[in-house]
């Protein structure tokens, strides 16, 4: 049994005919992979000097034809590929020869190298894409993989090989997942994953052992790793939530939990909504859906109706009283977050700005100074704008200020990362409470629409205006 493919190998950008010939030949006749060159044959060409031949009959074509390549075509190579165990090497490279000899007819030269390096045995047949005589070119036509594939059969049969039977369509199976690549990053928190595991009580024993597996630590400002052999270090930080220095310093000191990389990916592929809203049929039916719509959109809020009321069980949540304080619960500390960490980000916003003055202030101070001196001289205010402009918005800035105090530079900077801490604390906690207000503000908008509730306040509402 043989799987065949048919590949053409084109020019390389920056490379020559000549280097792309010779890079090909020299792969398929690599002594380790054909055991020292036995198992390599050739047609109406020396191995050894295949490449140079199959350049020569090139030019051959040029001087008897006058024509210059348009295509980057140089070569074809067939790959064909046996059953592990089903042949010998010595046979493989008959039944490759074989196959060249009749799909080229004789009109092209070829070399047939059998490498045996893999637990099955392949054959690489490159043949010119000029022909012998140096008249024509190979022309490649549609469904040539299929002929080769077939040719390949018959050939197999004739040795006493088996062949690959073709499905029928309705029995081939589509692939639909494949494996999700690992980067390197991905690589490095399986290695942190690992040392984890192993509980060292520093950091300096976290980076030993790292070290010991082959990644070279580099320190400071932004600490990284690099695996032996790679040209770039990986920042800790852009490994993701879990990775950066100062959630491993937390690990260490016991201070939380590490939770893996792979757990949290597993955990956001498969995470469904506990509570779905329920469909508005009425809605639906007016936009002019079907009845079998309507048959199913009655039977899936009658199921989400039913899983919410167990879920909302299960949290504790008995009554629609206890469902409303609740949500309003959530709601109030949302807005608490939401109003703290706008605070936050605002005062950043204005420490920035002061920074920013306080710069400006101090580089610009003797030019202003020296405008002073020059009596406020339009000419020199002409050649200093930029600067004196500045100098007198920082200093507006400071006149704002509350009694006119200006602050150093370190509490400034203390200060925002002060701030920066706590900001990014009160985001952990903003993401789980509106995660939880909005599941349980869908889980009261089905439990209303169970009750009825909603429609005993717009019929309320209709009774009370009717009356007026």
């Amino acid at each position: 049994m043989a799987a065949t493919r048919l590949i053409a190998l084109h020019i390389k950008k920056g490379s020559t005919v000549a280097q792309c010939l010779a890079d090909r030949t020299d792969y398929s006749q690599n002594a380790e992979k054909t055991n020292g060159g036995e198992f390599v044959s050739s047609y109406e060409c020396d191995p050894m000097t295949v490449d140079e031949e199959f350049l020569l009959s090139k030019r051959q074509y040029q001087h008897i034809t006058g024509r210059q390549q348009k295509r980057d075509v140089i070569a074809y190579q067939i790959r064909q590929s046996f059953k592990p165990g089903e042949i010998e090497p010595e046979e493989a490279n008959k039944v490759g020869y074989e196959l060249a000899m009749r799909f080229t007819k004789g009109k092209y030269a070829f070399i047939v190298a059998t490498h045996i390096d893999r637990a099955h045995i392949h054959n690489h047949i490159i043949f010119n894409s000029t022909s012998i005589d140096g008249t024509r070119k190979f022309r490649d036509f549609i469904r040539s993989g299929l002929a080769i594939q077939r040719l390949s059969d018959i050939v197999c049969l004739e040795h006493g090989l088996s062949v690959i039977k073709p499905k029928p369509f309705t029995e081939r199976v589509k692939r639909t997942l494949f494996p999700k690549k690992k980067s390197q990053r991905d690589i490095l928190c399986e290695a942190i994953d690992v040392v984890l595991s192993n509980k060292p009580k520093t950091f300096q024993e976290l980076t030993e052992q790292l070290a010991q597996m082959g990644y070279e630590f580099k320190d400071g400002k932004h600490p990284a790793f690099r695996k032996e052999g790679e040209k770039r270090f990986l920042r800790l930080r852009s490994l993701g939530e879990g990775y950066s220095y100062e959630e491993l310093q937390a690990v260490l000191k016991g201070k939380s939990v590490h939770h893996t990389k792979g757990n949290k990916d597993n955990g956001k592929a498969s995470y469904q909504r506990e509570f779905n809203l329920l469909i508005d049929i009425q809605a639906k039916m007016a936009e002019g859906k079907s009845v079998g719509y309507e048959r199913w959109a009655k039977k899936y809020n009658r199921k989400e109706a039913a899983k919410t009321v167990c879920l909302l069980r299960e949290k504790g949540v008995n009554c629609y009283d206890e469902l409303v304080t609740l949500t309003d619960k959530l709601s109030a500390r949302f807005g608490e977050l939401s109003d703290g960490i706008k605070a936050t980000e605002k005062r950043m916003v204005e420490i920035g700005a002061l920074q920013t003055h306080i710069n400006n202030y101090s580089k610009t101070r003797k030019v202003y100074e020296a405008y002073r001196k020059t009596g406020y001289s339009k000419k020199f205010f002409e050649e200093h704008r930029e600067d004196i402009q500045l100098h007198k918005a920082a200093k507006q800035a400071f006149d704002q200020l509350p009694d006119k105090k200006i602050p150093s530079r370190k509490s400034l900077h203390e200060e925002f990362h002060q701030l920066l801490t706590e900001k990014k604390k009160a985001y952990a906690e903003y993401r789980q409470i509106k995660k939880d207000m909005q599941e349980y503000l869908v889980a009261k908008q089905t439990v209303e629409h169970i009750l009825g509730i909603n429609k005993q306040e717009k019929e309320f509402q209709s009774t009370k205006e009717a009356t007026r």
